[in-house]
């Protein structure tokens, strides 16, 4: 028995390239009509989050820094020994574990943050007047802080070492918008389907634990066994890895094949998240 014609109708409404270019159009007028507020409600939130603390909103930094210093010792020091280099690796191993872990660090707070960023905002959830869709802007903008942090530790490394700058820095506002963008489409899809669906807030903090260890952010996809290496490139948020790395450690196009997956990535995520989001926006209020 072949798919019945409501079947087909709906995989059409879903796949319909027409539909996603639309809703592009539509997320991105609204991210360029609502970013002041979601740049206000993101100043506010850095500010009181360690308001009281010793050192206050020095913490921002201390933040990145600190995840970011531990794993260039356990990786770049620990086992430095073992790494010699070569046309895989021809600069500093620790560019390479802090060109990934960029990366990374900056999607994190995105994918644990993001699941409730409309559930712990429910009396504004419910306000007519408010809209929801910047909430989890607010988290993708404050997660900008560890990129920002990151890139300038990657850039002061880099000169101090290599006395200069690849040429391939001059794409890092590319690689900004498409990280971005990325990152809010999925925000989007996160902070929705959990209103509906709490157990996914669970599944994605221990998924974004694991993360670091399953993606090539300290090693080469070459030095894992072959049986492996498919889960590697199965996973989507290699590409974003490895574009990356193509900017802030090889100096040039190693992956290719990275640069076009993450790019119709981050465009496929932000349309679709925003479709999704505004599907499941009017049933917000009741559920909450």
């Amino acid at each position: 028995m072949g798919p019945s014609m409501d079947t087909i109708s709906a995989l059409a409404r879903v796949t319909n390239p027409l539909a996603y270019a639309l809703a592009f159009r539509e997320a991105w007028a609204l991210l360029l009509r609502h970013w002041p507020l979601a740049l206000a409600m993101t100043r506010r939130d850095l500010t009181t989050r360690y308001s009281g603390q010793l050192v206050g909103s020095l913490w921002i930094i201390g933040h990145p820094l600190l995840q970011m210093l531990l794993f260039v010792f356990i990786f770049g020091v620990v086992f430095s020994q073992r790494i010699e280099s070569s046309y895989q690796l021809p600069r500093d191993y620790t560019v390479y574990i802090l060109s990934g872990l960029v990366a990374w660090l900056s999607m994190l707070p995105v994918l644990t943050a993001s699941c409730t960023s409309i559930i712990s905002n429910a009396t504004l959830v419910k306000q007519f007047t408010f809209e929801t869709e910047v909430l989890p802007v607010k988290d993708v903008f404050t997660s900008m802080v560890f990129w920002l942090v990151g890139v300038i530790i990657i850039v002061l490394y880099t000169l101090v070492v290599d006395l200069s700058l690849p040429w391939t820095y001059l794409l890092l506002p590319a690689v900004f918008l498409m990280h971005i963008l990325m990152m809010i489409g999925l925000a989007w899809i996160l902070s929705s389907l959990t209103v509906f669906v709490r157990d996914i807030k669970d599944v994605t903090v221990v998924l974004a634990q694991i993360g670091v260890y399953v993606l090539p952010v300290v090693y080469l996809p070459d030095w894992v066994p072959p049986v492996f290496r498919p889960f590697i490139y199965a996973n989507p948020f290699s590409y974003p890895i490895w574009v990356y790395q193509d900017v802030l450690y090889f100096g040039r196009i190693e992956h290719p094949a990275a640069w076009l997956v993450s790019t119709m990535l981050a465009v496929v995520l932000f349309a679709a998240g925003h479709r999704i989001f505004q599907r499941l926006k009017p049933f917000f209020g009741s559920t909450l």
